[in-house]
Order: C-alpha cells, then sequence, then structure tokens
C-alpha cells in the first residue's frame, strides 16, 4: 500500500472508496448538501480517521475523518483543524469524533 502524506490524497483515496460527500462541521451536528441534512453524534460512526502534523507550523495540522451514517446511507469526509486551529465543538460531538479513535 502506498503512503499518503497529504490531506487531498487522503480525500482522493476515500472518495474512490465511496465517501464522496463533504460534511462540514458544524457546533452540535455535521452537515451536508448545502446544509439540507444535518447528522448529529448519534447518527453517524467514524470508520477512519487521519492526522496529519505540521513539520514547523501548528497551522499545518488537521485530521481527515471518513464517516458514514447507515440511517441516511451517506458516507462523506469531514476535515478538521488541530489545537487552536480546530472548530469549536459540543462536547456530545467532540465524543463522537473521539469513541472511534480508541
Amino acid at each position: 500500500m502506498e503512503s499518503m502524506t497529504t490531506v487531498s490524497e487522503v480525500i482522493n483515496d476515500l472518495q474512490k472508496e465511496g465517501y464522496t460527500i463533504d460534511f462540514n462541521l458544524k457546533e452540535n451536528c455535521s452537515e451536508c448538501n448545502g446544509n439540507y441534512l444535518q447528522l448529529h453524534p448519534e447518527e453517524f460512526v467514524i470508520d477512519k480517521h487521519y492526522r496529519f502534523e505540521g513539520i514547523s507550523d501548528p497551522e499545518d495540522e488537521a485530521v481527515v475523518y471518513a464517516i458514514s451514517s447507515l440511517r441516511n446511507n451517506l458516507k462523506g469526509v469531514l476535515v478538521n483543524g488541530y489545537g487552536i486551529s480546530s472548530d469549536p465543538l459540543t462536547e456530545a460531538m467532540v465524543q463522537a469524533l473521539k469513541q472511534k479513535h480508541l
């Protein structure tokens, strides 16, 4: 398996696996399709995640989540920063995003 070193490489690979929806992170949900659909923490699972750490710039830190929702028959990608560049979230979203890490 070839090593993926950039966020765009990971996203391209995940799209080939069917993760085609671009999710946007909101405080207590994940939105897609022009904010038409909102997924709350109990409605999705994190299938995979990839963390990227900047060598010299903390703003280069990011995490890519591969998210699926059986209830809505959806698979997509959510990208968030790490540390100070991350979006503020509710505790439920934080736990949902951490849960699959363990």
